[in-house]
């Protein structure tokens, strides 16, 4: 059997503060066994649990899905590669859509760094007189637009 790790243990490997990794077990999303005395022990693979967690929510996952993610591992044995696998599948296309979104993000804000003054004749961010307030709040030229649907005749321009 593996030898399992204290509190102090968990957080001193995983980087994590002991009052976040009570947290997350109070939340479900790493699990503990508790000696004679009450004193948590962790099992050596909820250091990946951890390293999962704390990467998701750097990339703004919720813990709330990360916990449904985590959910969905197998609880009777350590996760293999296809677990994590398919994990990952039900996450790619919103993670690619995050990337791409923050790829815009870096390039619009460099042309506006880049120019000094913040031109409202250059920028990529300008939206002259809210025109574009009847798409919806925030930032509409930065978040994904909605595609033009077909009208029901079919002959007429898109609402």
């Amino acid at each position: 059997m593996q030898e399992s790790l204290t509190i102090g243990q968990l957080a001193a490997r995983s980087g994590v503060a002991p009052s976040a990794l009570r947290y997350y077990e109070r939340l479900g999303l790493i699990r503990a066994d508790r000696t004679g005395g009450n004193q948590r022990r962790y099992a050596r693979t909820e250091l990946r649990r951890v390293a999962f967690i704390r990467v998701s929510q750097q990339v703004g996952v919720s813990l709330e899905e990360i916990r449904e993610a985590l959910d969905s591992l197998p609880a009777s044995r350590t996760p293999t590669a296809a677990d994590w696998a398919e994990l990952s599948a039900a996450w790619r296309a919103r993670l690619s859509e995050k990337i791409r979104l923050m790829t815009k993000l870096r390039d619009d804000l460099d042309g506006c760094i880049g120019c000094g003054c913040l031109s409202l004749q250059r920028c990529v961010l300008y939206n002259p007189d809210d025109k574009l307030s009847g798409e919806g709040p925030g930032a509409r030229l930065m978040l994904a637009r909605p595609e033009p649907t077909a009208s029901a005749c079919g002959d007429c321009a898109p609402a």
